[in-house]
């Protein structure tokens, strides 16, 4: 997975509430299921594409640049303040005889929560996206699973939301830790009750007498 994250479940499907008249039903399964709404609104609706009969010979590319309402419905399935602007673009290239491959370049402005004051925290996300969808996938055994080397391998879905991929890959993009300038997590210090904790203050002329006793021992 790019940027080293760890492999994610993929999502079923898309956390934006879709428009039943813009389905994958109503079109054929290579042309995105809302390219009618698209050409009016530059791909602001997120294409579906039924995989049984994606084009085996030629890629399919799609276009996704969410608008505000899109934007604000992602924010909140992945607890974010904000996200100001969001395009993920590429294609579903055919492998094989019966495998595809996802590349895509998902870019975004948005805001995160700080980790300590939950001050708001600007983040630009510019990452490369790579899925491959096998025909023969088999899910390993729950008591013998291990992370395979490539975590970009998952099934082929019967439904390809192109909105769910992008939802998935922004999710493992953003910043784990975010923090505002000037945070500070400060000194935890514990001890039982009635008794003094012992900060890094009181630990410090111990560590120097530490110091001298252990250049006292040298010969």
């Amino acid at each position: 997975m790019p940027g080293g994250h760890a492999a994610a479940a993929p999502f079923a499907q898309s956390p934006l509430k879709k428009d039943p008249s813009l389905m994958a039903d109503d079109l054929p399964a290579d042309r995105p299921a809302d390219k009618a709404s698209a050409a009016k609104t530059g791909a602001t609706e997120a294409p579906q594409y039924r995989t049984a009969t994606l084009s085996h010979r030629k890629p399919t590319r799609f276009r996704w640049l969410p608008d505000g309402p899109a934007r604000a419905a992602l924010a909140r399935d992945l607890d974010l303040p904000r996200i100001d602007q969001l395009s993920f673009v590429g294609e579903i290239t055919p492998e094989g005889r019966a495998d595809f491959r996802l590349t895509a370049s998902l870019k975004a402005q948005l805001t995160q929560a700080c980790s300590i004051t939950l001050a708001p925290v600007p983040a630009s996300i510019d990452e490369e996206v790579t899925r491959r969808y096998l025909a023969d996938w088999v899910d390993p055994e729950a008591d013998e699973y291990e992370i395979p080397e490539d975590d970009s391998q998952e099934a082929i879905p019967e439904l390809l939301d192109i909105a769910a991929v992008a939802c998935e890959a922004l999710s493992l993009a953003l910043p784990p830790w975010p923090r505002a300038e000037g945070a500070d997590l400060g000194e935890a210090v514990f001890a039982p009750p009635g008794e003094t904790p012992l900060t890094e203050d009181v630990l410090k002329p111990f560590a120097g007498l530490a110091a001298l006793m252990k250049k006292d021992d040298k010969p």
